[in-house]
């Protein structure tokens, strides 16, 4: 399989611009009616810099760095997602497989990039979106009953893959662009997940493990598997 770059040259990921330029003008029109009616004094400095603080910390979460994968790709699983590794172990899989297989979770939460990239290369067979709850999304049932997206891709090699965004507590916005029949590749944005979740990737048994738990990934940089 050709490997086709479709990479956007951005660094604030535009899943935040809408958000991003609402919140500006909100702050700006809150800090300028606060010193219409009140003037200046230490309570609107203290706001200014509050309102200064919150827009940086929105800008660093909706933060989209540009990443290329400098490795080999074949039976390669790199991370979906920055964060930390909290879930390796085999379980019973229900929605697609419906046999064992291995899980690798990674959970992100407020600082970390919250675009996520696909996993392998391969063709996208399917997608779906669940509706659910918004547990917090380190816990077990969180990836069986919380809002969820999953996307089923075939490899060149024929191996089948699940990765399933998951939203959490305080993540209810989950943003999936695969769309089945397409063919997807490692650097390529799988979706986006707004406000901090997690991302589940489900592997066939004697999958190598490459990360241990709790170490931390770099989305599309991180090796988390070698398919066997």
């Amino acid at each position: 399989m050709n490997r086709i770059k479709k990479l956007k040259k951005i660094r604030l990921h535009h899943e935040g611009t809408n958000i991003l330029i609402s919140s500006a003008i909100v702050l700006l029109a809150i800090n300028f009616a606060f010193y219409f009616i009140f003037g200046t004094n230490v309570v609107s400095y203290a706001l200014t810099t509050v309102s200064i603080v919150l827009y940086i910390l929105m800008v660093n979460f909706f933060r989209c760095p540009i990443r290329l994968f400098k490795g080999e790709t074949e039976k390669t699983v790199v991370a979906p997602a920055d964060g930390r590794v909290v879930v390796i172990e085999e379980v019973e899989e229900h929605e697609y497989f419906h046999d064992r297989r291995l899980m690798i979770s990674i959970f992100m939460d407020i600082t970390n990039v919250h675009a996520n990239w696909y996993p392998v290369d391969g063709v996208v067979k399917m997608v779906k979106h669940h509706n659910g709850r918004f547990m917090k999304a380190w816990l077990p049932k969180a990836s069986t009953e919380n809002e969820r997206s999953t996307i089923i891709i075939e490899t060149p090699e024929g191996e089948t893959v699940m990765a399933r965004q998951i939203a959490g507590a305080v993540a209810r916005r989950i943003v999936t662009y695969a769309t089945p029949g397409e063919d997807c590749y490692i650097d390529e944005h799988m979706g986006f997940i707004k406000f901090g979740s997690r991302v589940d990737v489900y592997l066939p048994l004697g999958t190598e493990v490459c990360v241990k738990m709790n170490q931390k990934t770099t989305g599309n940089e991180t090796v988390i598997a070698k398919l066997k």
